[in-house]
Formats: C-alpha cells, sequence, structure tokens
C-alpha cells in the first residue's frame, strides 16, 4: 500500500497562518506590535520567515509599518470599516444564497446540529462559546458554496473586521438575536429558498440589526482602535 506523502507547507505560510488567526479572533488587537523574535520563537523558525509572512499580511492590510521601523496590527477608520463591513454583509448573503442551491443533506443536517448546539451557550451567555458554535455555522455554509475562493474572501475580511465586530457584538448585546437571526437562516436552507437565505444573512451581519443602531456602536467603540 502506497503511503501518502506529507504535505509541505511553507514556514512563512504557518507563521501567516497563525498571525491572521490570532488578529481575526482578537488575540492580536487593532494597534498591538507584533514581536518578530517572540514569533519566530513560537515556531522555531528564524526572523526571515516571520517577515516575509507579515509582508503578505501588509498587503492584505492585516498589519502596517512603523516609521521606526517594525510593525504593528492595522487599525481603520470608521469609514473604512463600515465600507469593509457592507462588503463582508455581501460576500456572505452570496455565500449563503449558493450554499442554499447546493448543500447536501448531510451538510443541512449538520448545520441544523450546530445550530441546536449553540442554544446551551447562548442560554448560559458564554461569549466564548457562541463565537465557536458561530465560526462553525458559518463554515459549514462556506463549504457548501463549493466555491473556495469566495471562501477565502470572506475569511480575509472576517479577518480584518474581526476584532471590530466582536467589540460591536459585545456592546450592542447581539448574542441571543443573532442565535434567533441563525434560525431565520436555517428555515431558508430547510425550505430550500436561496433568495430568503441571502437577504437572511445580509440582515445578519448588518451592525445594527436586533441590538441598537449604527449610532449606539459608535458611541461605545474605544477611539483608541480607530484612525483619526
Amino acid at each position: 500500500m502506497e503511503k501518502t506523502k506529507p504535505i509541505y507547507v511553507k514556514a512563512s505560510d504557518q507563521v501567516r497562518g497563525a498571525l491572521e488567526a490570532a488578529i481575526r479572533d482578537g488575540s492580536l488587537p487593532p494597534g498591538e506590535p507584533i514581536d518578530e523574535a517572540d514569533w519566530a520563537s513560537r515556531h522555531g523558525v528564524s526572523r526571515t520567515p516571520v517577515r516575509e509572512a507579515l509582508i503578505q499580511l501588509q498587503t492584505e492590510g492585516l498589519v502596517s509599518s512603523l516609521p521606526r521601523g517594525g510593525m504593528v496590527v492595522a487599525k481603520m477608520d470608521l469609514r473604512q470599516l463600515l465600507a469593509l463591513w457592507e462588503l463582508l454583509a455581501e460576500l456572505e448573503g452570496l455565500s449563503a444564497r449558493l450554499a442554499c442551491q447546493r448543500i447536501s443533506p448531510s451538510e443541512l443536517q449538520a448545520l441544523v446540529q450546530c445550530h441546536r448546539a449553540s442554544e446551551a451557550v447562548v442560554s448560559a451567555e458564554d461569549m466564548a462559546g457562541w463565537q465557536e458554535h458561530n465560526l462553525r455555522f458559518h463554515e459549514i455554509i462556506y463549504s457548501a458554496t463549493r466555491n473556495p475562493y469566495l471562501r477565502q474572501e470572506v475569511l480575509r475580511l472576517r479577518s480584518r473586521t474581526g476584532f471590530y465586530r466582536r467589540h460591536a457584538f459585545g456592546a450592542l448585546g447581539r448574542l441571543r438575536a443573532s442565535f434567533d437571526q441563525h434560525a431565520e437562516l436555517l428555515k431558508a436552507f430547510e425550505l430550500a429558498d436561496p433568495q430568503a437565505a441571502f437577504a437572511a444573512m445580509i440582515g445578519h451581519m448588518r451592525p445594527d440589526r436586533g441590538g441598537g443602531s449604527i449610532t449606539d456602536f459608535v458611541a461605545n467603540f474605544p477611539p483608541e482602535l480607530l484612525t483619526p
């Protein structure tokens, strides 16, 4: 029996993936300096792969350089944030529409089970648990689109806006509202209604849906996380 060859992943790609995940989950918030030596030590590599990873992330707008050297997690101004959030909502809506057309019975069952399991963390007001279930719910949808390029773009925008969206999510008290919106999405999938799925996802991704207004969001947002 022929052995499966291990998949080779460049050191810079490994570091890049880890940095991107840390930015997406908020471990590295906007404005946070990135310690090259620390990240090199974590991955057992020299600083060169770390610098290569940072250059790639800078191209994508996830990090920015300092005048005297070094990199920090990029900040955005409010206009940039809302523009990217708007684009993310449209791409998420497209994902929902395509997935609704292409989802398999086993994937639909997985979506149902994920939603049911998330109710416990909602009742417990477990924000970390909800974030885990929420990502799983959306990942099932991305997979069902059968379009890896769309998934890649959605995840890139989720990385760029992730910290800001989580802050708004907590500030506006949207946990129960988001659970109900997932139920609305799930109903559209069960009815095989792509347009309803698109509309439900667009509504789900709006910052003012179910928990407050844009004004509330802006008023509660720490100014140090935004560029002037």
